[in-house]
């Protein structure tokens, strides 16, 4: 609102209505206190009109009581309110005391906001709450005899809401519908459209809706499908785990109804993270994978007593494999003849909630087109992210606020996904009272302004309308919304687990305790839409599909030979590498130079801070026959010419625009009006989309969101960038379980960058490292590649390089430790040859040594910034016996290199490792075995470097240099 244009706002208050108004009252009460307690926003609407309608009437009707009669102070609050143009019954209000009218709409804000405090979502039992006095009229002094001799529309100004009803009876229905089985949490929205709107489908009774009676039959079936299921599961496979959903078996109808709503509203494809309960079922019944398939997996799971607590594990031969509640899938979902959309649940490890961010990632890539120069173009309808949750994961882990943290910043934000607690009310053995400082499992979300609906999951109708009212709200306002579906868990965290043991009355009412489909079975029946003979028929079909399936397996098994338990052929690291040197990343320097130029072209008009004019302008020169490219210009022109082949790139960290050592540039900013322009936006050989964006101060959702945008955008060149390697660290639980591993369990590829500053330089443990030693440690079956690169040239021909195996469909993370104070060394700039001429090494030796073979007797090997180091100390004259060489690539590593350079060297005596990280850390015992197994016996490898510590560098600057100077000493001395 323009609180400033009172010409064209006559009268502001009419915007507003029912609980809206009554909420712009209670503000006015604390502004009367204390204007600064309220938004400056409401503060300057208040201080240009005053009170709202309602507070004015009752405060002429209080302040004028005293020893007054009631119609007099009716009288004056009537007059007063047809001057606001608030509709109130004239012969009911003198009747009553004004304060009456302050109580009611006390009563009745407090039952929209509290409502859920006695709502009846809990299919178990009903918790006091202190809050519950809130919703009692006596608590506000009013008798039944005072609501009914006050109008409805004191609630309901809308008088379609109003009807022709009282107070009383409006109070009563407003109770009804906030503290039923679905109750709304909204208040803490502070956009006042959203807040009207929520308030209006709650109140005009739409959610109520009935259903007709083929989908109530329906919806039967679903019940009914979930729960054989489970049964059949249980006494067939007994033992083995499957994190059972009974207790919350109207998740699956849930989600069924969330898809078609959103297939409805032009939704192309619908991604789903879960954790593991109820994952099984949602896989049969929601992504139809065929029950023989799910059985197979029981059915070759190992003995339990020998497997870890989460299960069977190498069910998938020819790969590593996981765990059957880890699995996702994708089917095709379709909707009349026209409408069709394809669904699909990521995989998922048992660092449950980490899969957040990879389906949002997902979600944004199939929203965007990227064949085109410019930022990319997102239609955020064509693409959904449904999120289910554990109560216990959602509050207690940090990557659920993290990934809320992305929903609404340009550079994450989807549209708004679904949010669904799968709400048990308790953890493995854990009680609420321990797992969580809220009230809810939800109230993280309360944060972030979004909606919350509580549900109870014994409902099943229920369930439905919370599905419609999310995707109306997402659709309208592209916004986050939250379903918190509370049941319960009929046996233990798993089926292994007896619960009794810790919780004896809580599962003595559960064992009591009708399941869903029976309750709902009831209600029909009592209803008259289904007979009791067509319930067990329905129960009874449902038993014979699952037993058909279960006997195709039997059968199938009897005539399968023993598998042969081993790896299917995969390359070995030198003949993956031989195919890498194939790919031609050389650019024509004529094609160089005219990219160069328009890069360095601006907008008119647009101002560059002088500095950095000066910065760039330096490049103007850089690819002349005597030119030098630094690194920052080598990452620009590799980007450039890889969008000039068509490959798209995105590219977010911590500011990445600039980057963090300001040697990027690649969003320019006007010094006059702040506006911003990136050359590669207007380039003209561009053919696709660039993205950068400066992320949150986040790392693992962060990471994940790049990861799962990387894997379904697959022909995109896709990089996260950490501010300094170390904060990697953060992210390690995607590292592991995606990352790393991803391909072997899930045969999910990717191709994501990680850019990930490395190097000491006395800036303390913090600032130094990015955990080289851990990729190292992880790094098998050619699951990625980790470099550690001195030369701006190398640097452009592997960000090339990644592009083009993208498009040959054999893409893998690439993991690089890129330099810090190195950006702007020159010893590490490349001549304009290297980029027209070269392409990347994974070894480099050092120039100006090593010529002369035979007085070689010394061989040094080292990576990364230390060669740097090295190099600036070296005395080629001195150090004759000498020889340097760069591991420049450490895995997949190139021994048969590695074994040339050794056997060029006849007279070699000793072999040194050179590193600046701790021994304990860096490359030292990942390079140690290796080196080894090339050299003669004769010959040892020493170490150089720092000794083991539990931190990976000093804190103090001039220790650093000292201890940096010992090193390389040390290294060089004869």
């Amino acid at each position: 609102m323009n609180m400033k244009n009172k010409q064209s706002q006559s009268d502001p208050w009419k915007r507003f209505h029912g609980p809206n108004l009554g909420y712009l009252n209670t503000l006015y009460e604390k502004y009367s206190e204390d204007p600064g307690t309220v938004e400056p926003d409401i503060r300057e609407i208040f201080d240009q009109w005053g009170a709202p309608p309602l507070a004015e009437v009752l405060k002429n009707g209080v302040a004028n009581g005293g020893s007054k009669g009631k119609a007099d102070r009716g009288t004056q609050a009537i007059s007063k309110a047809e001057q606001m143009n608030v509709h109130v019954d004239k012969a009911s209000i003198e009747a009553v005391h004004a304060d009456k009218i302050v109580a009611l709409e006390k009563l009745a804000q407090n039952i929209r906001t509290y409502g859920h405090c006695e709502a009846k979502v809990n299919p178990l039992k009903q918790e006091k709450d202190q809050n519950n006095r809130l919703l009692d009229p006596e608590y506000y002094g009013l008798s039944e005899e005072d609501l009914k001799g006050l109008p409805a529309t004191m609630i309901w100004p809308n008088h379609d809401l109003a009807s022709n009803e009282n107070a009383f009876e409006g109070i009563c229905r407003l109770k009804k519908l906030y503290t039923g089985p679905i109750s709304f949490e909204f208040h803490h929205v502070h956009h006042l459209k959203e807040r009207e709107w929520l308030t209006q489908m709650v109140e005009s009774g739409e959610l109520d809706q009935p259903i007709s009676t083929e989908d109530k039959i329906e919806l039967l079936q679903s019940l009914t499908k979930v729960e054989t299921f489970e049964k059949f599961l249980h006494r067939t496979f007994v033992g083995q785990k499957r994190f059972s959903i009974e207790g919350l078996d109207s998740l699956v109808p849930l989600i069924n109804e969330l898809i078609r709503s959103a297939v409805s509203d032009g939704v192309q494809h619908t991604f789903m993270g879960m954790a593991h309960r109820g994952r099984l079922n949602v896989l049969a019944h929601i992504l139809e994978k065929p029950y023989e398939a799910i059985f197979a997996e029981f059915h070759n799971a190992p003995n339990q007593e020998l497997v870890p607590s989460e299960g069977s594990v190498g069910i998938n031969y020819g790969w590593s494999g996981d765990v059957k509640y880890h699995l996702g899938a994708s089917r095709k979902f379709t909707k009349g003849s026209e409408v069709s959309a394809k669904v699909t649940l990521a995989n998922n490890p048992s660092h449950l909630e980490f899969v957040n961010p990879v389906v949002e990632g997902f979600t944004r890539a199939a929203q965007e087109k990227s064949d085109q120069a410019g930022y990319p173009e997102q239609k955020s309808e064509q693409a959904l992210a449904i999120l289910v949750h554990g109560d216990a994961a959602f509050p207690g882990q940090g990557v659920v606020t993290e990934t809320l943290n992305l929903s609404r910043l340009r550079g994450y934000k989807i549209g708004g996904s679904i949010h669904i607690i799968a709400n048990n009310r308790i953890g493995f053995t854990t009680e609420m009272r321990d797992a969580r400082s809220t009230k809810y499992a939800s109230d993280p979300a309360k944060g972030f302004e979004i909606p919350i609906i509580h549900v109870n999951a014994d409902d099943p109708e229920a369930c439905l309308a919370a599905a419609r009212l999310a995707c109306k709200y997402r659709l309208l306002f592209q916004k986050d919304f939250l379903i918190d579906l509370v049941g319960y868990r009929r046996y233990g965290h798993n089926e292994t687990d007896d619960p009794s043991t810790t919780h004896f009355q809580l599962y003595d009412q559960i064992n009591n305790h009708s399941t869903v489909r029976r309750l709902y079975a009831d209600q029909l029946l009592e209803e008259g839409i289904i007979s009791a003979e067509a319930v067990d028929e329905m129960e009874k079909q449902a038993e014979v599909q699952i037993q058909a399936a279960y006997k195709k397996l039997k059968e199938q098994e009897k005539h399968k030979e023993e598998y042969d338990v081993k790896d299917t052929y995969k390359p070995t690291s030198a003949e993956f590498q031989e195919k890498l040197d194939k790919i031609n990343t050389a650019v024509p320097i004529e094609a160089l130079r005219k990219i160069n130029e328009n890069l360095l072209i601006r907008p008119e008009g647009f101002t560059i801070y002088p500095k950095l004019e000066r910065i760039l302008k330096r490049r103007e020169e850089a690819l002349l026959v005597d030119g030098y490219v630094d690194w920052g210009l080598a990452e620009t022109l590799a980007f450039a010419t890889i969008l000039k082949d068509g490959t798209a790139i995105r590219l977010t960290g911590q500011d990445s625009e600039r980057g963090t050592f300001a040697h990027r540039h690649l969003i320019l900013h006007d010094a006059e009006n702040e506006r911003t322009y990136s050359p590669l936006h207007t380039l003209p050989e561009a053919k696709a989309s660039f993205s950068i964006y400066n992320s949150p101060l986040s790392e693992a959702a962060a990471m994940g969101f790049e990861y799962g945008y990387d894997s379904f955008a697959a022909n995109s060149l896709v990089l996260w960038e950490a501010q300094f390697g170390d904060f990697v660290n953060a992210a390690q639980v995607l590292l592991d379980q995606f990352l790393a591993a991803g391909k072997a369990k899930w045969g999910q590829q990717s191709g994501l960058v990680l850019l990930l500053p490395h190097g000491y330089e006395g800036q303390g443990p913090e600032h130094s490292s990015a955990r080289l030693e851990r990729f190292l440690q992880q790094s098998a079956e050619n699951n990625w590649t980790v470099v550690n690169v001195t030369k701006a040239a190398q640097y452009f021909h592997l960000l090339r390089r990644q592009a083009a195996e993208l498009q040959k469909n054999e893409a893998r993370p690439l993991v690089i430790m890129s330099p810090k104070s190195l950006i702007r060394e020159k010893r590490v700039y490349s001549p304009s040859t290297a980029f027209s001429e070269g392409r990347f090494e994974p070894i480099l030796e050092q120039e100006g040594l090593g010529k002369e073979t035979e007085k070689v007797k010394r061989l040094l090997f080292c990576s990364g910034k230390v060669a740097v180091d090295l190099e600036a100390e070296l005395n080629t004259e001195e150090h004759t016996t000498l020889h340097i060489v760069r591991i420049e690539q450490l895995y997949p590593f190139p021994e048969s290199r590695v074994s040339e350079i050794i056997e060029r060297f006849k007279n070699l005596q000793e072999v040194v490792w050179v590193q600046e990280e701790p021994q304990n850390m860096g490359p030292w015992t990942y390079m140690e075995p290796k080196l080894k197994a090339l050299l003669p016996e004769s010959i040892q490898v020493k170490y150089v470097g720092r000794q083991a510590r539990s931190s990976p560098a000093e804190g103090q600057p001039n220790v650093h240099k000292k201890e940096q100077i010992r090193i390389v000493r040390e290294a060089l001395s004869q």
